[in-house]
């Protein structure tokens, strides 16, 4: 091991990072931030990694579990959608640091401290957790594609094969593009919403009564498990290996000040993308509620249901085209997730390069089996119990990334001066235990009770 020095602190990195291996490679360091700049536009140039982040936090399968609880439990779940979204602010954060502060992305960190047998392990939890979500993706975009221009699920599975020709075009193009390509689609998404909720005027004193109930959570099996899956949605756990890796294409001083003031940055333009997906996801919630809870219809739990249900219901013909245009904007945006994750995932892990598009359609090939077969079989319905399940499944998988997270990030070795303060480490900790509780629970009300 070598290691950098850092204000009378080392933080320790592994030699082969030191000999040129970087996360994202010939993206690292490859966006200017503008010296002796306003603060203004220091920081524009440092927005845009938590855009790419947010993405994961609206995408899919985000809708399949925020739909089914509000059609079922009205506002309830809005209070987990909250405390989701914090825990993500927080856990994003501490993703940046650690990458700002090392120069390692959460993956190549693992590699560095743990065994191999533990970092295997590890490794396997991540690729499980990436092909859940790009689960979820496919059956979005498909869903989407049969909505608005009538291809059937099984024929628009197998179009989003052909997604990885757009991202590679980005970012042969640049990063800056594909940030911005990020950007206009969330704009698409929160446009699309903010007409919804406007058409359906939900009552703030209702809303504000059903968050008084969440204590119901816990002692309902039905309730927590769309609870855990909304976590799952919420708090993705390749988010945290894809944002300790994209911080890093901002060329900020690698010294001392200079990671200071990135680690600043990059932490408020997470904290500010991610309140946006904070107003996505609790707007579906809150128009599922609306439109469908109140009126007795609390066995809308499919993503089609929602569509075609819409329009009646508000009386208007656009709001149905404008939610699953939306929805083809969140499948769409969240492949670039998937693909940054996996790539930074298996060449942190296991210092293997692939091609950009031989990564992207293995990932994706491993995605789309398990969809086109439940497709075929059980149709309609059977994919949107796989969606909803898909987001248990990431759920389950964010032990396996937040553990490592808070514990390197709590480290003075490998942080040096930019170890967290002890009353941050514990609120990580807690956010931890939290969610491997909630899943311990989930897990053993199936099987036991």
């Amino acid at each position: 091991m070598k290691a950098e020095e850092t204000a009378g602190q080392s933080v320790h990195r592994p030699a082969d990072l030191a000999s040129g291996t970087r996360s994202l490679g010939e993206h690292h360091a490859s966006v200017a931030v503008p010296e002796g700049a306003s603060l203004i536009r220091k920081f524009l140039a440092f927005a845009g990694p938590g855009y790419l982040v947010s993405v994961g936090y609206m995408d899919p399968g985000n809708w399949a579990t925020s739909i089914a609880g509000g059609s079922q439990f009205g506002y309830t779940l809005l209070s987990v959608i909250l405390l989701s979204n914090l825990m993500a602010i927080v856990l994003q954060a501490l993703a940046a640091r650690l990458g700002i502060a090392t120069g390692l992305d959460l993956a190549q960190a693992c590699r560095a401290h743990y065994s191999k047998p533990v970092n295997f392990v590890l490794f396997l939890a991540c690729e499980i957790a990436i092909i859940a979500c790009d689960l979820a993706e496919v059956i979005g975009t498909a869903i989407a594609l049969k909505l608005l221009f009538g291809i059937p699920l099984v024929a628009g599975c197998l179009i989003t094969a052909i997604d990885a020709v757009l991202v590679l075009w980005l970012m042969q193009k640049g990063f800056r593009w594909l940030e911005a390509f990020v950007i206009v689609l969330i704009v698409t998404i929160m446009g699309c919403f903010i007409y919804e909720i406007a058409i359906a005027a939900p009552a703030a004193a209702e809303i504000g009564a059903a968050l008084k109930q969440s204590g119901d959570i816990a002692t309902n099996q039905a309730m927590l498990y769309i609870a855990i899956g909304i976590i799952g949605a919420t708090v993705m756990p390749h988010n945290l290996y894809l944002h300790s890796s994209i911080v890093q294409t901002r060329a900020f001083p690698r010294n001392d000040e200079g990671r200071r003031s990135a680690i600043r940055f990059a932490t408020w333009d997470s904290t500010i993308a991610l309140m946006l997906a904070l107003f996505v996801n609790g707007a579906i919630l809150i128009l599922a509620a609306t439109v469908f809870h109140k009126t007795g219809r609390t066995d809308v739990v499919e993503i089609e249901q929602a569509y075609e249900l819409l329009a009646p219901a508000l009386g208007m013909s656009l709001a149905a085209t404008l939610f699953g245009v939306a929805l083809l904007a969140s499948g769409l945006n969240s492949t670039v997730t998937a693909t940054l994750a996996g790539q930074i995932v298996m060449e942190g892990f296991l210092h293997l390069k692939l091609r950009p598009w031989v990564q992207r359609l293995l990932t994706r090939g491993l995605a789309i089996i398990p969809v086109l077969i439940v497709a075929i079989l059980y149709g309609d319905e059977g994919t949107a119990k796989l969606l909803v399940l898909s987001q248990v499944i990431l759920s389950m998988q964010l032990p396996f990334a937040i553990v490592p997270l808070v514990q390197f990030v709590s480290s003075r070795k490998t942080m040096g001066s930019f170890v967290i303060s002890r009353w941050l480490a514990g609120v990580a900790w807690a956010i931890a235990l939290l969610i491997i509780g909630l899943n311990v629970k989930l897990l053993s009300d199936t099987f036991l009770g």
